[in-house]
Formats: C-alpha cells, structure tokens, sequence
C-alpha cells in the first residue's frame, strides 16, 4: 500500500520504519564513530496520543475519566477536549512523511512497549546512549482553560510514565510534567515522582500564562533543590496568542513562539532572583536554539545597569546568572557568519552549560553531527556537550553501557579525559 508523500512521489507504508527512515543519520553515527563515546539526548519525543487508553485509566476522577474513554472508545485515540489544538502545519504540507507514517510502524504489543521501542530504534540510529523523552500534545496543555483537566491528564499521564514506560527501558529517563498553573498540584507531583526510577528532573512547559516569581512556586523550587533535582522549561508556540495572531505565516509564530515562551520566562527569574534564593537549582531551558541567549543577555545587562534598584536582590549581573543555566541545541542557529555561533558559544559557556538534543522525530530535529561537526569546538568540548553535561546535569549512572564511568567520581567541575568504550 502506498502513501502519497508529494505529487510526484509515494511511500510504501511498509518502509515506514524509523531505522529506515533514519538510515542517513546511521551513516553519520558509524563515519564519525558515534558508538565510542557517551551521547545523551537531553530533548527527544513520543506521541503520547498513541497511548491515551493506557494514560487514562490512571486518571483518578471518575467523570473525567469516563469521559476520557468514551472519547477514545470512537476509534481517533485523541481526547481532544483534554488536549487543546494548535493551530500549525508542522510537517510541511506533508513533506516530513515521518508524521503521517508514524502510525503505521509496527512494534510490539504490550503497555508502554510502542513508545519505547520507536524511540530506542532512533536512538540506535543515530548513536545515542540515553534519551529523555517528553510528551508532545501536552506541550499545549497549560492553556486549557479548565485547571483541574491539567491536574488529572498530567498525573495520570506521570503515574503511567515511572509506572509503565520508564521500567521497562533503562535507556530512557524523563521529566515528569509539573502541572504548574495548581503550585499545590505541582509541589505534589515533585513529593510524588522525585524518587522514581528514570526520572531526570521536572518540566513546566512554558506556553502558559503564570509568572515563576510567585511565592505559592517557593516551596517546588525548595523541594527541587533539596532533591538535586533540575527544573527545565520547554517551550513550544502558540499561534492563537494575541501578539503571534498578527502573523500570517507560520515560520514566524513558530520562530517566535519558541524563542518568547522560554525568555520571558528566564527573565523574570533573573530579575526575581531566584538564582540567588536557589542558588544550587539547576534550570534548563528546552528548544529555544541559542541565538536568544546572547540577545536577552545584553539586553538585560544594559537595562540593569541603568535601573538596577528594580531587581535588589541581584548581586551579579543578569548574565551571569545566565551562564550558569543550562540550555539545550535544538534547534541550533548555523548563520552564514560562523563567527556568530562561535561567540554564542562563549556566551553561554557551551563547554560545561549546553546539552545536545535533536528533538526527534520533529521537522526540525539535529543529529549528534550538529555539535560534532564544529571546527572551533575541541574534542573534549564536543563530548562534553553531546553526553558529558547532561550526565552531569541530570546526575545519571551511565555504568552499564559505559562501563569506566563511576557515579561517585561525578563532580560539577570534573575536567578529566571522558572515557570510551
């Protein structure tokens, strides 16, 4: 059977396999020898839609519940009055055949198995150790307008993940969703999950309306950082926000959308000072690129310098506390002029601060090469950058494919050369 994939070409739906269609970036892991050292995809992705019939039956209210299955009992598998839509063409008018093949690929049966092997089959594509896998849909959760839907989708979707999918695949941490418009919800969540196995750290995805300085979030951060546990923001657009709809192209809600949700966010903790009242929180911000960073760096320096009795609580400036913080690649900036990534990379620390991430199977994913490829990088800067910080970052005992590595020998300043295989 075939798809069509464009006017001119087709797909057979049995090619639609993600070792096949990761077939290039298979051929980039073995030509750079991706398999000898450590790699850590600190922003990969399932579709958790795939797996709303097991999710649900872990939501604790009864009507909402009920509701949940009645939906997904009419064959769509979207619960679409639990996940709100974005307005988007992501997969370019069908042109990233990954998104419309996606569901035809065959895996096998079994709770929590669909999600975990696709995602292991394009983490062995492309020479990845581990993987921390975010939910997609649910990056618009934030915006319902109902609270307690957030809640009980967030925790039934939590429970399934450290309960289902995370046993089942040491290869695969996580960061179970904050429902972070509840702080009460959200504070239950890090009591709930924080020791669970696989699980990473914790995520709020940005695209909501709720300011980080409020003091009911305290006692979370507290918790977060007594546990040694990051917090990371992933952003995501929203093309429906009164500023993005006066575009009328996509390209710009989605460049926009992703680079404002994650910096406005990240001033106001600067300006707060919550560095200084968390100072050993480790806060990572998500699929934002990089070229963002320099930008609000100046641009928050220059004001402070000028109005600095507005943020008393600083004893830096806003930029440093920035080069503390932990950012992901994707989708990494390469401008014609090399010399501007170079210098972001100064910026930002990229050495001991930058996690790679491809994103996948977004359209706009990067391979491990996006990092490896770089003239002005060295080799330890391109290790630490590709597994080494996350490792760090997310405190991970990688022993068993790595055999060299102790966990007890992981200090925040370690230096020494990484080992191989």
């Amino acid at each position: 059977m075939n798809f069509p994939v464009s006017d001119m070409h087709t797909m057979d739906i049995e090619e639609s396999d993600t070792t096949k269609i990761l077939a290039n970036a298979a051929k980039q892991r073995d030509e750079r020898k991706f398999n000898d050292f450590l790699i850590i995809d600190a922003d990969c992705h399932h579709y958790e839609t795939e797996s709303l019939k097991e999710i649900i039956d872990f939501i604790e209210d009864p009507v909402l519940k009920q509701k949940a299955k009645l939906e997904t009992g009419t064959g769509s598998g979207v619960v679409t009055s639990l996940l709100p839509p974005r307005v988007g063409e992501q997969n370019l008018s069908g042109r990233i055949t990954r998104y419309s093949l996606r569901k035809a690929e065959k895996t096998e049966p079994g709770s929590g198995r669909r999600p975990a092997q696709i995602a292991l089959r394009g983490m062995d594509a492309m020479g990845v150790d581990y993987g921390n896998l975010f939910p997609t849909p649910m990056l618009s959760l934030g915006l319902h307008p109902e609270g307690e839907v957030e809640n009980q989708l967030s925790w039934a979707y939590n429970r399934w993940l450290t309960e289902v999918l995370l046993p089942q695949e040491p290869r695969i941490i996580a960061m179970p969703y904050l429902p972070f418009n509840d702080p009460d919800a959200a504070y239950r969540t890090v009591k709930q999950f924080g020791d669970c196995k696989g699980v990473a750290g914790f995520l709020v995805t940005s695209v909501r309306y709720k300011a980080v300085y409020e003091n009911p979030y305290m006692k979370t951060y507290a918790l977060l950082e007594e546990m040694g546990k990051p917090l990371a923001f992933h952003a995501a657009y929203n093309w429906m926000d009164r500023m993005f709809s006066t575009t009328n192209k996509f390209i710009v809600a989605h460049a926009f959308g992703f680079t404002l949700f994650n910096a406005i966010p990240c001033a106001n903790w600067i300006v707060n000072a919550l560095p200084e009242r968390f100072p050993k929180l480790k806060v990572i911000w998500i699929e934002s690129g990089l070229a963002w960073i320099p930008w609000l760096m100046q641009r928050l320096d220059n004001s402070y310098k000028m109005r600095s009795s507005e943020c008393p609580g600083l004893k830096r400036l806003p930029s440093e506390y920035m080069r503390e913080m932990y950012y992901t690649t994707q989708p990494m900036e390469l401008p014609d002029d090399r010399t501007l990534i170079e210098a972001t990379f100064r910026a930002v620390n990229a050495e001991t601060q930058l996690l790679w991430s491809s994103d996948y199977p977004h359209w706009d994913m990067d391979l491990p090469s996006r990092i490896y490829d770089l003239p002005f990088l060295s080799e330890q800067a391109k290790r630490n950058i590709l597994g080494e910080n996350a490792r760090r970052v997310f405190n991970l005992d990688v022993s068993d494919r790595f055999p060299k590595y102790k966990a007890s020998q992981d200090t925040a300043t370690e230096t020494a050369a990484l080992p191989s295989r």
